[in-house]
């Protein structure tokens, strides 16, 4: 019996690998790429494979058995920003496609246990708070409508005696993955004004990579519930407060600057226009309000909550880019 997963290498697939050493579990990262420098890769208990999920025929390599723990993490995210024309068939081709052809070899071997992550960029617009699993999915562009699709798919499956837990988180942050935050960050080393869209009032939350880990799990654990779940963390608070720890905690004299938000979404979408885009759509639609996901079926199913919180997942992600410009300041991130 091993753990098979899928994008292995990125930042979720890492992190849920140290914790299945600590476990002395066996376990086989696919992915397209390999970093060399991972930690993870020193363990016996840890072996490679190069798959690309676009590939149909690059997953017979893996040769899963109905026994195996199979984790599909292979995905690509909002960050970097592309032009418009290009999201459409940049996220469809991974995010469905390189889906249906994990199903469809899961399916031919006789595998048919999945854990799959996708996003709470399926819901849009927050119509229900807080956001339960039932909340009614209008994605907002094409990274959330390719997700929305595999889900779909995925139920598909499931009627055919597939057994799939999907997540659906918020945000993922930890050390070592910035992301939008990037920018954020850098506002800040520069002591410059940080704006929020909208008054900053709302509630944004995240999850911790190590949450997401411990997620997976507990899925396991339970025999792989087949529904969805949301990820977040506990009592997220408001933007403002968010932000003003952050800067107090870097010791800068940056200080926010609330902006309307109406008016900056409408410059933001002429930049998207005019292929010049700061932010992705789902990304600025959203800014403004509180999106916080409901966490309770994960508690009440599973057995798993949350143990970071906001504050100290922000500074530890703030931490980490400091620590990275000092060893390399001229380091360039995407």
């Amino acid at each position: 019996m091993r753990h098979i997963i899928l994008g292995g290498d990125g930042f979720l697939g890492t992190e849920l690998c140290k914790k299945l050493i600590a476990r002395q579990e066996t376990v086989l990262i696919a992915d397209i790429k390999r970093s060399e420098d991972s930690p993870i890769y020193q363990s016996p208990l840890v072996s490679y494979i190069p798959v690309d999920v676009c590939q149909a025929d690059s997953l017979k390599a893996l040769e899963v058995t109905p026994e195996d723990h199979v984790y599909h993490f292979a995905a690509r995210l909002l960050v970097p920003i592309l032009p418009r024309a290009q999201r459409q068939s940049y996220f469809w081709t991974v995010l469905y496609q390189g889906t249906e052809n994990v199903l469809n070899y899961l399916k031919q071997r006789g595998a048919k246990r999945l854990i799959y992550f996708t996003t709470d960029m399926v819901y849009g617009h927050t119509r229900e708070h807080p956001r339960t699993e039932s909340h009614p999915r209008v994605p907002l562009g094409p990274y959330g409508e390719a997700k929305y699709q595999s889900e779909l798919l995925c139920e598909r499956y499931r009627q055919e005696g597939f057994d799939i837990t999907i997540f659906r988180p918020r945000l993922i942050i930890g050390p070592g993955r910035l992301g939008i935050l990037e920018k954020l960050f850098k506002l800040i080393d520069m002591n410059l004004p940080v704006p929020t869209i909208g008054s900053g009032n709302n509630h944004y939350q995240f999850i911790s990579v190590s949450d997401c880990a411990e997620a997976c799990l507990a899925a396991i654990d339970a025999g792989y519930p087949n529904r969805a779940f949301n990820l977040g963390s506990a009592n997220p608070p408001p933007v403002n407060v968010l932000l003003r720890q952050l800067i107090v905690h870097a010791q800068s004299r940056s200080f926010l600057v609330p902006t309307p938000a109406f008016l900056v979404k409408a410059v933001l979408a002429g930049l998207d226009r005019i292929n010049s885009p700061l932010m992705d759509p789902e990304q600025y639609l959203i800014a403004d309000e509180t999106c916080v996901l409901d966490i309770q079926a994960g508690k009440r199913e599973l057995g798993w909550e949350p143990q970071d919180n906001d504050q100290a997942m922000l500074i530890a992600a703030y931490d980490s880019y400091r620590s990275q410009q000092q060893d390399d300041p001229d380091l360039e991130r995407a």
